[in-house]
């Protein structure tokens, strides 16, 4: 199943304990940090926060942070990535599409950086920032754009 080229779509930027949230607006060209959902290590995905996000903001698709190597392969948290991915599936019925997450925090850190800021002692804020980048460049990607 493929996201809708129109409607909100909302993004997760794996992590083992915090996962990033973004979310696009109805248009599909601009993404925006949303929220950071926090789970105890070795946990599960905090599915009911989660969920009521996505009734809140009736998103049309999933798009979930694909966590490879610098060299472009998977290890374990790939696995767990594409695990989140069919969870997310299977309790949604919405597409989800995965997507290579590689970087997207060094780009947020940057980006807080660039306007001044310090990410220090801001990790929920960097992480939402993080899934912020990889929508964007979900969004620019599918618009025929550079990333």
């Amino acid at each position: 199943m493929t996201i809708p080229r129109e409607g909100r779509i909302i993004a997760i930027d794996w992590g083992e304990v915090r996962l990033g949230l973004a979310l696009s607006d109805e248009g599909q060209r601009l993404a925006s940090p949303l929220e950071t959902l926090t789970r105890r290590p070795g946990k599960r995905f905090p599915m009911p926060p989660f969920l009521a996000l996505l009734e809140h903001h009736h998103p049309v698709g999933v798009v979930v942070g694909l966590p490879l190597t610098p060299e472009g392969t998977e290890a374990a948290a790939a696995k767990a990535a594409r695990e989140l991915a069919g969870t997310v599936a299977g309790r949604t019925s919405l597409p989800v599409e995965l997507v290579d997450e590689r970087l997207t925090t060094a780009r947020a850190h940057r980006e807080i950086q660039a306007q001044g800021g310090s990410t220090r002692g801001r990790k929920e804020a960097v992480d939402a920032l993080a899934a912020a980048v990889l929508l964007q460049g979900y969004l620019d990607l599918r618009r025929g754009g550079a990333t």
